[in-house]
């Protein structure tokens, strides 16, 4: 069973020109969990002057469907922004840490380590407050400013951030360089240094090989998937980062190869077609546009 977890009403927005309504993005809420999804990054608590589409995310919370099976991630990358998504009602707190000093300091303000400290800390506040919380190392693959990131590096970061005791630890394609074969590598020294963690991943599709990439994870043995509706996605603080591996395409190929997902493939692309209409745009992915083959992608 692959696990995918649902980023589009954060990561999938964030960097749109096209701000959605507060009750359209709890709308493809609604849709997501109508397709499967179960862990759902609902929204960010960061600074809305500078990322003006999660300016609503205290209201988002107080209208998202609560239900017993259904985890709302809030993305927070400091103290601050912790402390507003525990009081809006979050289940699950999404921290970042970025394995690169300038995409650190241009995301949020910090130098790597100080990202990863902070991250840390907020791991242990919301166990304070009876919460999960998982970090994310992004730029775990390359760094937009920097060019390439070491793996050394990223695998002293998960083993710092393994002792915070996270629900998980994220490797995050961020700006979309990482090729196969990197992957499974990195997967490999993170995972023998991390004990029983488990490991999501996280990709770009900027250079077409976002898909490869959640393959060569599967084979490392990852089982929780980072996807967007859509394909939509992208970082204000990254140039070029276009969109995330679109949910329909990751469950189309696990489906078709012979891996059970928690997404009902139909229900996602109805779900991909009305978000496309909403943000007046086609999005990138590839089987919401493509004929139904073998029972699969029928379109919504």
């Amino acid at each position: 069973m692959i696990e995918i977890v649902e980023v589009s009403p954060r990561d999938g927005l964030q960097n749109e020109q096209t701000l959605l309504s507060t009750e359209d993005k709890v709308s493809l809420i609604e849709k997501a969990i109508e397709a499967g999804a179960r862990r759902i990054e609902a929204t960010s608590f960061v600074n809305p002057k500078k990322v003006p589409q999660m300016a609503d995310a205290e209201s988002v919370m107080t209208r998202v469907p609560r239900r017993d099976d259904v985890t709302y991630i809030g993305l927070v990358l400091n103290r601050r922004g912790a402390e507003r998504a525990i009081a809006a009602g979050v289940d699950e707190l999404g921290t970042v840490c970025v394995a690169s000093d300038e995409f650190a300091a241009r995301n949020q303000g910090q130098s790597s380590a100080e990202s990863l400290d902070i991250a840390c800390e907020n791991i242990a506040l919301a166990s304070r407050e009876g919460l999960s919380a998982q970090i994310t190392i992004a730029a775990s693959f390359g760094c937009p400013y920097e060019g390439t990131v070491e793996p050394e590096r990223v695998v002293e970061m998960a083993k710092a951030a393994a002792q915070a005791h996270p629900r998980e630890i994220a490797l995050a394609d961020t700006i979309g360089v990482a090729v196969p074969r990197q992957v499974e590598e990195l997967i490999g020294l993170v995972r023998r240094e991390i004990g029983d963690i488990p490991l999501r991943a996280h990709f770009h599709n900027t250079r077409n090989t976002g898909i490869a990439n959640v393959w060569a994870a599967v084979e490392a043995g990852v089982r929780t998937i980072d996807a967007s509706l859509g394909g939509l996605g992208g970082c204000p603080f990254s140039p070029g980062a276009s969109g995330n591996v679109a949910t329909e395409d990751v469950a189309y190929m696990l489906e078709r190869s012979g891996c059970r997902s928690n997404i009902d493939l139909v229900r996602a692309i109805q779900a991909s077609h009305w978000l496309g209409r909403a943000m007046d745009k086609t999005l990138p992915s590839m089987v919401a546009r493509a004929p139904a083959f073998d029972g699969l992608g029928a379109q919504g």
